[in-house]
């Protein structure tokens, strides 16, 4: 018998229980390119990391991956991911770069963290453009998006719609990994921003898109391509997890 004057017992069951980690690209979709490194394999190794961590510390919680290995995985499909699993989290991971007729595009650097929503800059929205220029690559893109195109601004206003459920659990987790970027792996960072990111608008939870770094700058290249890089980008990413979850369950 709970005695008079005791706090409740805590629930035993969290409010995180099924994460849904997202390698960005894979297949014949390289992402962007660095001068030797590939989106595509940096991120798959930053997300297998953050799994591992998840897993080992975080135990009680199910992880599931869009991709395990170099796989094409559509954009439409890692949402149906998320939302068959009926995630609590989704968090898709990337890399950066800038326009190759940019000036001192190599000197551009810093993370990002994006969630769903209108863009308030042509830079956000030109981030956007390129993750989401993965549906050309799709069979059927037409009717996968139901006429959505990448190229279009007026398509990102009627995107930015979605996801406003999610919006301040996603600013809330993106804020905490904004922070781990910049503390815990000592990164720059570019801040925390809205943009149309398909993938994020198809999925029914709070849902993050990370930008790790430029592979455009060659210092951010060599640190994202290294696996004491990529293990301090996934320490980070996990670390706002703990906290986001250790917050919504009261602990």
């Amino acid at each position: 018998m709970l005695a008079v004057g005791a706090a409740p017992p805590k629930p035993t069951t969290s409010l995180i229980s099924t994460i849904v980690i997202d390698a960005g690209h894979g297949g014949k979709d390289p992402g962007t390119l660095g001068s030797s490194a590939r989106e595509k394999d940096i991120v798959l190794a930053i997300s297998l990391e953050l799994g591992r961590r998840l897993k080992q510390h975080i135990p009680e919680a199910k992880i599931v991956y869009t991709r395990l290995n170099d796989k094409f995985v559509e954009l439409y499909r890692r949402a149906e991911i998320a939302n068959e699993n009926k995630a609590d989290l989704f968090i898709s991971i990337h890399c950066n770069s800038t326009p190759k007729n940019m000036v001192n595009r190599q000197n551009i650097q810093g993370t990002e963290t994006y969630v769903m929503g209108l863009h308030k800059s042509e830079e956000n929205l030109e981030v956007a453009k390129r993750e989401n220029a993965s549906i050309y690559q799709e069979v059927n893109y037409e009717k996968n998006y139901q006429g959505f195109d990448p190229d279009s601004p007026q398509s990102y206003i009627l995107l930015s719609l979605s996801q406003q459920t999610y919006l301040q659990n996603s600013l809330n987790l993106a804020r905490k990994i904004d922070f781990q970027f910049r503390t815990n792996a000592k990164r720059p960072s570019r801040g925390v921003k809205q943009a149309g990111f398909v993938v994020l608008s198809k999925t029914a939870m709070p849902s993050i898109l990370v930008e790790c770094g430029f592979l455009s700058n060659p210092a951010e290249e060599k640190f994202l391509s290294s696996t004491a890089g990529q293990i301090q980008m996934a320490q980070a990413i996990f670390l706002a997890i703990k906290e986001y979850k250790k917050e919504l369950d009261g602990n």
